[in-house]
């Protein structure tokens, strides 16, 4: 799921601190907002906004993060608004959704532990790419700004 690289140079500090705390702004806004799915995805967004212009290991770890969570907050808006609609609709409880909580429940958790694990590993200074969002967050992240 994850894999360890290299950068060309090793981050300072305060680079790392930064790069961690990306990760770490997901579990805050999780906790500050359980129920609503955009929550994470806000507060992930508005740290991506304010570090895009920082250096390359910054920008490249916010991006990992803004990905991560923009996954996120599709398979679990699908979930609040059908348990919504199960609520209020008097929709009935079947197999598929008993399935899709589970499913969701385990992506949650995961991405749970592998944020925390990134946030400990980034502030150390080594930089990894997730095995979906690294790809990506190659593509869109460039070494120039």
């Amino acid at each position: 799921m994850i894999q360890i690289q290299k950068f060309d140079y090793q981050p300072g500090e305060h680079e790392a601190e930064k790069a961690s705390n990306s990760y770490l702004m997901s579990l805050i806004a999780l906790m500050a907002g359980l129920p609503l799915p955009i929550i994470n995805l806000m507060a992930t967004l508005i740290f991506y906004l304010g570090n895009r212009k920082g250096t390359y290991f910054v920008r490249w770890h916010c991006t990992q993060a803004l990905l991560s969570q923009l996954s996120l907050f599709c398979i679990n808006t699908v979930g609040f608004w059908w348990t919504l609609s199960i609520i209020f609709e008097d929709t009935p409880i079947n197999d598929m959704y008993i399935a899709y909580i589970f499913t969701l429940i385990l992506f949650n958790l995961s991405e749970f532990i592998a944020t925390i694990y990134s946030a400990i590993q980034v502030r150390k200074g080594i930089h990894f790419q997730w095995w979906f969002y690294g790809g990506l967050t190659q593509l869109i992240c460039k070494k120039a700004i």
